[in-house]
């Protein structure tokens, strides 16, 4: 369901968004995996009326730069869902938060279990670097889309000498990861896992603590210095809710799940519409 134009909120004032934070993809990136230039001159014209543009992405640090550079950011970049924050001027990790060596143990237990093993390829993330049991088509399609490399150690126990910054698994079959994240929910509370989805295909699982709202929050309240009604975020899926929530403008993509659009106080066109910039041009640039 789409939320008409008309959805309430109160009127915003361009002059009152000072932070415009945004998701990568489904957000800024369709298909094409890069981001279209009517996008990239609306947030051009956004940063010329003084509002400071960030990236918060589930995307790894290192996947995210490319997206960070194209939209001339100069804010730390919020990857992992908001669980690693670095700058990529100063190099500074303002945060990284972990899961648990033995709690990622426990996770990859579950994931092991004989009726699921073979529907889930399982990513761990350690030092902004892929580790995975093995290379399955599903890994390659997101190594390539991620300009990253995938390595494969077999026993994913070998790694866990580190905290991993992100567990993923996915699967083709989407009914596969809502089961997932529906019985991980009720062996995990909130203040052991933060599990969500990014995209239907991809359960995620990283510290309790980091979510893309609480990144946001750390951008605008201690970097920034500003109030949640001086930030605009725009996202497309679970795993945005957070930002939307928090943000005194949050807004949807119109690709992104009925439940998602439902808390935002606007609904964009879609990401192959250039949803992003419809949204930046009417609350940052018109009449202004």
């Amino acid at each position: 369901m789409q939320i008409s134009v008309a959805h309430q909120h109160r009127q915003i004032e361009p002059r009152e968004i000072k932070l415009l934070v945004l998701d990568i993809d489904g957000t800024i990136a369709g298909s094409s995996n890069t981001i279209n230039p009517s996008v990239k001159e609306a947030v051009k014209a956004a940063q010329n009326r003084g509002v400071q543009v960030a990236i918060a992405t589930g995307r790894m640090y290192r996947s995210a730069l490319r997206f960070y550079q194209d939209i001339g950011s100069t804010l730390p970049l919020l990857a992992y869902q908001g669980a690693w924050i670095q700058d990529p001027y100063t190099t500074q990790l303002h945060r990284h938060w972990c899961v648990s060596p033995a709690t990622a143990n426990g996770l990859l237990d579950y994931f092991e279990q004989p009726q699921l093993r073979n529907l889930l390829s399982v990513h761990f993330y350690i030092s902004d670097r892929l580790y995975v049991r093995e290379i399955t088509p599903e890994t390659e399609i997101y190594a390539q889309r991620s300009g990253i490399e995938a390595t494969a150690v077999g026993d994913l126990r070998r790694v866990l000498g580190d905290a991993p910054t992100k567990v993923l698994a996915l699967s083709d079959d989407t009914e596969v990861i809502d089961r997932l994240l529906g019985n991980l929910r009720q062996q995990y509370t909130p203040a052991e896992l933060y599990l969500t989805k990014s995209v239907a295909t991809f359960f995620e699982a990283t510290n309790p603590l980091a979510n893309k709202g609480t990144g946001v929050r750390y951008l605008a309240e201690e970097l920034l210095k500003i109030d949640a009604a001086n930030v605009m975020t725009i996202g497309d899926n679970f795993n945005d809710v957070e930002m939307l929530e928090y943000a005194g403008l949050g807004i949807a993509m119109g690709n992104a799940p009925a439940d998602v659009q439902a808390i935002a106080k606007w609904v964009a066109p879609s990401v192959e519409q250039d949803g992003a910039a419809v949204a930046i041009e009417k609350f940052l640039l018109r009449n202004n």
